[in-house]
């Protein structure tokens, strides 16, 4: 199998509303004789028509900009030109801005306080396909991924939750839901499972502490009150 060679010279564009920091990066980029700068622009519409015209291979492009936003312009420019890799250069690394452009279809995110020979290698590597991230923006990602995913109880498990918070046992939440005993405990079961708990104190508390539960209005004083409040009995679920 024949590696992919990469283009004797890349052409790019650079988008920037800034106009000092557009032409500090033209001139970091313009004694690299790998690559062609073939178009400037200020906004992120001007980035899209820059890519409609010029074809380049490598779109380098800020987040926040008029008329267009980065973010916006890459979508349309991976939609409408998927030959075009864009790659974003910018001082914001918030999760919400990365977010946004690893959504749109960016193949790369930098910080501006990349430096020259980063930039070119985050370039070729653009050009090639591969994903190219600054550290932090990195290390952010990969923090965001290992949070616990949000946890949702549904409205009838939010019911036979708040029952077991007013203390009622199994047998009386099925009386005031109008359900049967065998049925609470499945809704039971199922939040214990959602929650990673093993009973119905600790389910209410968690629930409690993420605020899926809205607090009783007589709240307890303490664990041993809530398991006497909430009913528990021995090998009740």
């Amino acid at each position: 199998m024949t590696a992919r060679t990469e283009p004797a010279e890349l052409r790019i564009i650079v988008v920037d509303d800034h106009t000092v920091m557009r032409a500090g990066v033209v001139a970091l980029l313009a004694s690299e004789p790998a690559i062609d700068i073939v178009g400037e622009g200020g906004d992120g519409r001007a980035a899209v028509e820059l890519v409609e015209l010029l074809k380049p291979d490598v779109a380098l492009i800020d987040l926040r900009m008029p008329v267009l936003d980065g973010a916006s312009a890459t979508a349309e420019i991976v939609r409408r030109h998927p030959g075009t890799r864009v790659l974003i250069l910018t001082t914001y690394d918030t999760d919400a801005e990365i977010e946004r452009a690893v959504e749109a279809g960016a193949i790369g995110y930098l910080l501006k306080d990349t430096t020259r020979d980063q930039l070119v290698d985050a370039i070729r590597s653009a050009s090639r396909g591969e994903t190219v991230l600054a550290p932090r923006v990195a290390e952010r990602l990969v923090a965001r991924m290992r949070r616990p995913a949000p946890v949702a109880l549904t409205t009838r498990e939010v019911d036979v939750l708040s029952a077991v918070a007013d203390g009622l046992s199994n047998v009386e939440i099925g009386r005031r839901l109008v359900i049967a005993e065998a049925t609470v405990k499945t809704h039971l079961l199922r939040v214990f499972a959602k929650l990673d708990v093993r009973d119905r104190t600790h389910a209410v508390v968690v629930a409690l502490e993420r605020g899926l539960l809205d607090k009783p209005s007589q709240p307890p004083s303490g664990t041993s009150s809530l398991a006497c409040r909430s009913g528990l009995k021995a090998g009740e679920k």
